[in-house]
């Protein structure tokens, strides 16, 4: 199965400075991926990448089998909802969803129609008179009319509050598994992604730290709490006290040691591991 993205040393510098180096990943198809790291990690580097809207200063990137943005067709493929979900404040929904049909040779106006009036949007009613999780439904639906092959969201709830993010991210995976979506999604709320992610990338320091699915990925990682000393495992991050040391640590075999006690991680603990702990680990995908 071709991948939905493959990327192979691939960065991005602007001026002097690395917003994107050495990220290989290859994501298969099917997936809800959620990308995460702290601010200027490279997370809107890369998705800009993906959408084609950037050039790489290194190494190379594909997106289902070929060269992001390079023919109408490939174009035709993707969607791409920016950061704070951009809309235009003078049109009406109506005119937004007959734009859409315009530009987009793939468009599901009857999705679209059926989506906006499920979601209680007035046609006739201008989008910078919506409420900011109303803007952000729209965006999606514009997203998924397109009926792409990959939808890429940067930061789509960021500025939403609880109930709306809530809506959003229901709409989003109630789609996914509709229309057989792979999305690409990017948050710094890792309690949003652990919700509807099924395989997640994390990005700091400007590279990848880890990849893959996230069952598997919680299945190797743990958490040991015990004496002052150095565990067999491999070292993600550690803590201490006086007489106690925590660590996390990654390891596909079962630890009996009786002197740790081992615990489960959330997703937000092992992403909070990694980026704190800023080493570069990349998951093999096997």
């Amino acid at each position: 199965m071709t991948a939905v993205l493959a990327a192979q040393a691939l960065g991005r510098k602007y001026g002097k400075r690395w917003a994107l180096r050495e990220c290989t990943i290859d994501i298969p198809a099917g997936h809800v991926v959620g990308l995460v790291g702290p601010n200027g990690a490279g997370k809107t580097t890369l998705l800009k990448l993906a959408a084609g809207q950037l050039e790489p200063t290194a190494g190379g990137i594909t997106v289902l089998g070929g060269r992001p943005g390079t023919t109408p067709a490939q174009l035709a493929r993707v969607g791409f909802v920016a950061q704070d979900t951009p809309v235009y404040a003078g049109l009406t929904v109506a005119e937004h969803l007959r734009l859409g049909a315009r530009l987009n040779p793939r468009w599901d106006a009857a999705m679209a129609r059926e989506r906006i009036a499920r979601l209680g949007l007035v046609p006739a009613q201008r989008a910078g008179k919506l409420s900011g999780g109303q803007r952000a439904q729209l965006a999606l639906t514009l997203g998924l009319a397109k009926r792409p092959d990959l939808l890429i969201l940067d930061e789509p709830v960021a500025s939403l509050d609880p109930l709306a993010r809530r809506e959003f991210l229901q709409g989003l995976t109630e789609a996914a598994v509709a229309h057989q979506l792979s999305v690409l999604l990017s948050s710094h709320l890792v309690s949003d992604l652990e919700r509807i992610c099924d395989y997640v990338i994390v990005l700091a320091d400007s590279r990848v730290q880890l990849a893959g699915e996230v069952d598997r990925l919680l299945a190797a990682h743990h958490r040991l709490t015990g004496p002052r000393r150095d565990p067999d495992q491999h070292v993600i991050s550690a803590s201490h006290t006086e007489r106690q040391s925590t660590y996390v640590v990654r390891s596909d075999a079962p630890i009996h040691d009786p002197a740790w006690t081992v615990s489960r991680l959330s997703l937000e603990d092992l992403v909070l591991a990694y980026m704190d702990n800023r080493r570069t680990v990349l998951e093999v995908q096997r």
